[in-house]
């Protein structure tokens, strides 16, 4: 193989969730005539911005070789706060009923995603639990939480009420500055923010020093137990915050809501070329294979293919993923097994004087 034709097979490697996005816009494009519609790409745009701020907060999480199961819980615990709240909250010690401005609720519904993420941190940091079960865990404290609060039951009508000064939470899910739906700016903003947070700060430098190497971080200072604590806690704010956009679109707050959600996370930071082992992963790959993840879905709705078939299809293309990856990983092994034996070779004939014959008659 040639070294232009290796240069562009691991280039197109590297690149492999652009080049999946391009792939799925041509195919859905040629069997759907509404498929680059403007309108429609804004609406799966949408779609695709509670995903992805969800999977910004994976990034951190995996970058650090760790997983976070609970963010799908933490969706759905977050709106069921934001609901009892702008419900009105019965305060029964003083006989009254509080009804929170949308900016506490908001904060609130955030902290607890924080305090979900705290308790991952602690788990795994202080007790050495293992993230996939301690994550696993929390999955279930928060989902319980969640039907606990509102005893299975949805809470509807979020739209507030002026007299109570609880109104505009419904911005969130259908609000639209300048044109263009407010979750796609949360989505922006969040972006923005945790792409200079892992590439312009020592947190940043701290949390890819973790996933390369744990043991050689600690040792050269990282503080490895506060970097775990902190990127669970992100994790758990992205996970509220994409809640709390749910809830808002919808108008209503299920317990049941997020479902699956960390899978979709997962699915999209792998497509985008974070290793799973950690240390590598980019904010621009975890946002492309948000897309991918959210275009392949509502693209297959558009087509009419079966919510079953669905399931198959996104399953294969995580799997696809995964394979891609860990032939990456394998590929770069080899390449560097390859460098460093060439060099011992170099340095050997270097040290061996030639060898010279002498023939005496």
């Amino acid at each position: 193989m040639s070294e232009r034709k290796r240069g562009w097979g691991e280039f197109l490697l590297d690149q492999r969730a652009f080049v999946a996005l391009i792939v799925l816009v041509i195919v859905f494009s040629l069997l759907s005539d509404n498929f680059l519609d403007p309108s429609n790409l804004v609406t799966m745009t949408r779609h695709v911005a509670y995903n992805a701020i969800l999977a910004l907060g994976m990034l951190l999480v995996i970058t650090t070789a760790g997983i976070d199961l609970s963010i799908g819980s933490t969706v759905g615990l977050s709106g069921v706060v934001a609901g009892l709240l702008l419900q009105g909250w019965e305060l029964s010690l003083f006989d009254t009923t509080a009804y929170p401005a949308v900016w506490v609720v908001v904060v609130i519904s955030l902290a607890i995603g924080a305090a979900v993420g705290a308790l991952n941190g602690i788990l795994i940091t202080r007790f050495n639990v293992a993230p996939f079960i301690a994550t696993l865990g929390t999955m279930y404290i928060a989902r319980g939480a969640a039907l606990l609060i509102s005893d299975g039951a949805t809470f509807p009508r979020l739209q507030g009420d002026p007299a109570l000064g609880n109104t505009g939470f419904d911005f969130f899910g259908t609000g639209r500055p300048l044109g263009i739906p407010t979750a796609i700016w949360i989505m922006v903003v969040f972006a923005i923010l945790i792409g200079l947070l892992m590439t312009r700060t020592r947190f940043g430098r701290w949390v890819y020093a973790t996933g390369g190497n744990e043991r050689a971080a600690d040792l050269a200072g990282v503080p490895v137990r506060v970097v775990k604590m902190r990127v669970y806690m992100i994790s758990g704010v992205c996970a509220a915050m994409a809640g709390l956009i749910i809830a808002s679109e919808l108008t209503s707050a299920a317990p049941q809501t997020g479902n699956t959600f960390e899978l979709n996370a997962i699915a999209a930071v792998v497509i985008g070329g974070a290793s799973l082992a950690g240390g590598r992963g980019t904010v621009k790959g975890a946002l492309i294979g948000a897309f991918v993840i959210g275009f392949l879905s509502d693209g297959l709705v558009m087509v009419g293919v079966s919510s079953f078939w669905q399931m198959v299809i996104k399953g294969l293309v995580i799997v696809l993923a995964v394979m891609l990856d860990r032939g990456q990983e394998r590929l770069k092994e080899a390449r560097a097994a390859a460098a460093a034996a060439q060099s011992l070779r170099k340095d050997l004939a270097a040290a061996t004087p030639p060898s010279t014959s002498h023939h005496e008659r």
